[in-house]
């Protein structure tokens, strides 16, 4: 008995309906490929920044990294965790695990910025020493490396803290030993912060006062980078519409747009495996589903 074109299509729709399933949610979830993603943890990845070597801009690819789910930043000091990025503002803030804060006092490393680096230390963040030495060069009086006027009142409102007894100190000590630095380099490319050249025991950085100046439990503690925002081409904008990610590749480094499949290509991911994405590129895969169960319905024969 032979079929009418409506059953044939009603039949062959439903033979396609596992695949549409797969293709749907190979869209969505098929990582971009075994180094780049999207996310890191938390945090949203936009370029320039990226996941790995190979992802986003090749100058920010030496400073940042994602490591299982925790976005790094890294300098001749150390590894610091990124706790959030603010794209609208290029803005991003770093963690310092050794970092003193107002419920946890302990002795710090020393935090150094590249010059070289597309970071700069941002106006927001106020560096503040803490226990140092009497004779530490902050206190030169030919230098004023310390804001006796508002930083002496940050100082009184770290001291009170119950966490500065772990650097040696008891609660609500003189503020003789703390400084809120004004660093000679100055806000910009290139930081130094040499704790053992200063003779200071511990550091801390404060972002923000939260809605409390007067509570340092409020405090909002880390450090504030600036990003070069600069690195964005239309090319990369292209590549991002096509649902690949801004990524580099070969020795000279040059740009690749980094698709789901896993491919790389010199401008888009169009045609490159399932790399379109949202809703334009879903209509797209069922208007190829579509027109290839079509076909076989024009090729067949109804009698």
């Amino acid at each position: 008995m032979s079929l009418s074109p409506t059953a044939w299509l009603f039949i062959n729709i439903l033979l396609l309906l596992p695949l549409l399933h797969t293709v749907f949610a190979t869209a969505h979830n098929t990582p971009i490929n075994g180094t780049c993603d999207d996310t890191c943890g938390t945090i949203p990845i936009k370029y320039p920044f990226g996941t790995g070597f190979g992802c986003g801009h090749p100058v920010f690819a030496r400073y940042i990294k994602c490591s299982s789910g925790t976005l790094q930043f890294s300098t001749g000091t150390g590894i610091y965790t990124i706790s959030s990025i603010d794209y609208p503002s290029n803005t991003m803030v770093l963690t310092d695990p050794l970092m003193s804060t107002c419920s946890s006092m302990q002795n710090s490393g020393s935090f150094i910025l590249d010059r070289t680096s597309p970071f700069t230390i941002t106006s927001d963040d106020i560096f503040v020493l803490l226990g140092c030495s009497t004779t530490s060069p902050v206190f030169d009086a030919d230098e004023e490396l310390c804001d006796t006027g508002s930083g002496s009142r940050i100082c009184r409102g770290l001291y009170s803290c119950k966490g500065v007894t772990g650097i040696g100190l008891p609660q609500n000590a003189p503020v003789s030993t703390c400084c809120v630095y004004d660093s000679p380099l100055g806000l910009g490319s290139g930081y130094a912060l040499d704790l053992p050249k200063l003779q200071c025991s511990s550091y801390t950085s404060i972002y923000g006062f939260g809605d409390d100046e007067g509570d340092p439990m409020k405090w909002k503690f880390g450090i504030s980078l600036q990003y070069n925002d600069s690195y964005d081409t239309e090319t990369c904008k292209d590549c991002e519409a096509s649902g690949g990610l801004c990524g580099f590749a070969g020795l000279d480094q040059s740009f690749a747009c980094v698709c789901k499949n896993g491919a790389n290509s010199s401008n888009n991911c169009l045609g490159r495996g399932y790399a379109w994405s949202g809703t334009w590129g879903l209509k797209i895969q069922l208007k190829m589903i579509l027109g290839g169960c079509l076909k076989t319905l024009g090729d067949t024969n109804y009698q």
